[in-house]
């Protein structure tokens, strides 16, 4: 039985060797697996893009299953010289092959060239040192009789017998063998005596695979030198991302590769549309405004509250004037490396300023527009360096060059005032919340795609999203078709959008099971926010009242304008004090003591008194207003 040593040597073993090293491989992938699930946990990137790429170090699990992999590699190719096993073939002299062809131990013979294969008739002990054949060990005891031979005319000669070799650690025993004819010497003598010693010859050798051995020579070395090619790849893309961290990572959009966004996608704005249809008119024509003296405006300010369309805006102006448009957010030019923020705006006007005409959109331009001198006493501030180096980008457009800046923020107060200039940015433009009408609109844009029954009327739900902006009003459609979906309903129906709206303003109801006497308290407090709403004129209508938990509340007293509400009075504000406090009362009037449940009611009751105190305009109201009796924390 050949031996566990032997089984790895041999020549068919590197067949046990790649399962082997397929086996421990998909074993330590499955148990560094949970390691990677563990360490990306992590936020995703806020582009989109993947958890790692060039110039970011790979996860540890990565870099430990290519480690295991080096190691594996390195034993398949040390092993063999550890395990000092048996070859199942001997590599003998051409010497020693006739000597065993005339003494009768070939059975056979197969001849490929210079190569001869054969197999022995009766095992011999074959020295690895020599190369030679013994008389194997296990038949020393039978002594091999003495060879007479008789020549005619001569007295007859007796040979002795010839000695035997006592087996050492050095010989093994084999019954195949190969050799390599000389033939540069020749033998013509030798098929005469192998036909004479009866030993069958075949054309082609029994030897081994040469496929498998050539296999298994060059796939270690091959996976090594891949390996190596890869670490090394990866350390030139490492270092490639430091010295190519300052080139600008704006994206440009295509228009045979993006559909253009032209103003008929953007509704509710009216008053920004106007404004910004005379910058479509400089870059589709600049020639009529050069040729009076006029300059073209360097930079477009977009203020307004989140969700208001300040990017559509942009990418509106760029598909009605036909141009390029780059877009980037500015906090993609900050890094950790010094300098590098003001190297990505120079990179970056130097590509638009070669695609020109064209329109450069900033998102979230207050991330580097700060007002200076707020660096907490750092004596290089690198997002100040950045403003810097815009500032002067800026400054630096010729005066007839169709090149405008397009800059979106949430909180212009906090703006820089060399940023907001004449001469940088000229224009300022307000995207506010839209009104009836541009909601009503707003709605129809979003339900194009949709397939609406004859009962959803837009009509009444511009009317009571008060307050909500356009990624609210395209969040609500979209929730409505996913309701009609989830309920099996062949159109999206008037339903639909009550369930979808009462998701996003109250919550999602929740399957809280409240006992007898706590269900009874909320219907109390939510009775006395419904019953001074509609006993107090100036109260705002009430819609719905419900003791279902939704979100965080136990209970819900909705109430919607029926009007938008620019302009608040002292009496208005006052009936809100009175309705908010309502539920409180109630409580007190049936059960001679409050609850925690009235929290949230005291917090904005606060609020408002506030507001009548103090003479600042208020510019709320125009959303629904909801009493929510809190859960206790």
């Amino acid at each position: 039985m050949m031996t566990t040593e032997a089984l790895w040597t041999t020549d068919a073993g590197w067949v046990l060797w790649v399962l082997a090293l397929a086996a421990l491989g998909t074993i330590g992938r499955w148990r560094l697996n949970p390691i990677r699930r563990g360490s990306s946990q992590t936020l995703p990137p806020t582009d989109g893009g993947l958890a790692t790429g060039p110039g970011r170090e790979p996860p540890p699990a990565a870099s430990a299953f290519w480690w295991m992999t080096l190691a594996l590699l390195l034993a398949w190719n040390t092993l063999p010289f550890l395990f000092d096993g048996a070859p199942t073939v001997a590599k003998v002299p051409y010497s020693t092959f006739i000597e065993q062809v005339q003494q009768n131990n070939v059975s056979e013979v197969g001849i490929q060239g210079s190569e001869i294969a054969g197999k022995l008739k009766a095992p011999r002990d074959w020295n690895r040192s020599s190369g030679v054949l013994i008389q194997a060990s296990s038949n020393s005891d039978q002594t091999p009789s003495s060879k007479t031979t008789t020549t005619p005319g001569k007295a007859t000669a007796t040979k002795p017998p010839a000695p035997v070799e006592t087996a050492t650690s050095d010989q093994v025993q084999v019954s195949e063998f190969t050799t390599v004819f000389p033939s540069s010497v020749g033998d013509p003598q030798l098929l005469s005596k192998l036909e004479a010693h009866q030993v069958a010859i075949a054309a082609v050798p029994k030897s081994e695979h040469y496929t498998a051995r050539i296999l298994g020579s060059l796939l270690p070395t091959a996976l090594l030198v891949g390996f190596f090619w890869w670490m090394g790849r990866r350390a030139m893309q490492q270092q490639q991302s430091i010295f190519g961290a300052g080139k600008s990572q704006a994206k440009r959009f295509v228009r045979e590769e993006t559909p253009a966004v032209t103003f008929a996608y953007v509704a509710g704005v009216d008053a920004a549309k106007g404004q910004l249809q005379e910058i479509v008119s400089i870059l589709k024509s600049p020639d009529r405004y050069h040729a009076l003296g006029a300059r073209t405006p360097r930079g477009v300010l977009l203020a307004g509250p989140p969700g208001t369309g300040k990017t559509l805006l942009a990418r509106a102006v760029a598909g009605e004037a036909q141009v390029p448009f780059f877009s980037i957010s500015g906090s993609e030019f900050v890094e950790m490396f010094v300098g590098v923020g003001a190297s990505r705006v120079r990179n970056l006007f130097q590509e638009v300023k070669a695609a020109a005409p064209a329109i450069l959109f900033v998102d979230e331009l207050d991330a580097i527009g700060r007002r200076r001198g707020a660096g907490l006493g750092m004596v290089n501030d690198e997002r100040e360096q950045t403003l810097n180096q815009l500032l002067v980008e800026m400054d630096g457009f010729d005066a007839r060059m169709s090149v405008i800046v397009l800059a979106a923020t949430n909180r212009p107060d906090v703006l820089d005032p060399a940023l907001r200039r004449p001469g940088r940015f000229d224009r300022e433009v307000v995207v506010g919340l839209p009104d009836r009408n541009g909601r009503r609109a707003i709605l129809g844009i979003h339900t194009r795609e949709l397939a609406l029954a004859q009962d959803a009327d837009l009509d009444t739900f511009a009317a009571i999203t008060m307050g909500m902006s356009g990624a609210q009003l395209a969040n609500l459609c979209n929730e409505a078709a996913l309701v009609a979906a989830r309920d099996s309903h062949a159109k999206v129906e008037r339903q639909d959008f009550e369930t979808a709206l009462d998701r996003i303003l109250l919550g999602e109801a929740l399957p809280l099971t409240l006992d007898a006497e706590s269900r009874r308290i909320v219907a109390y407090h939510e009775s006395g926010h419904a019953l001074v709403a509609w006993l107090t004129p100036e109260a705002d209508p009430v819609h719905k009242v419900t003791i279902v938990p939704h979100g965080m509340a136990l209970g819900v007293t909705e109430q919607r304008p029926q009007d938008d509400r620019y302009n608040l009075s002292r009496k208005y504000l006052q009936a809100r004090l009175q309705v908010m406090l309502g539920g409180r009362g109630a409580e007190e009037t049936a059960f001679d003591d409050v609850t925690t449940g009235a929290e949230n009611d005291l917090v904005q009751a606060t609020e408002y008194s506030g507001r009548i105190r103090t003479p600042i305009p208020i510019q709320t109201g125009h959303q629904s207003d909801v009493k929510a009796d809190s859960i206790p924390s």
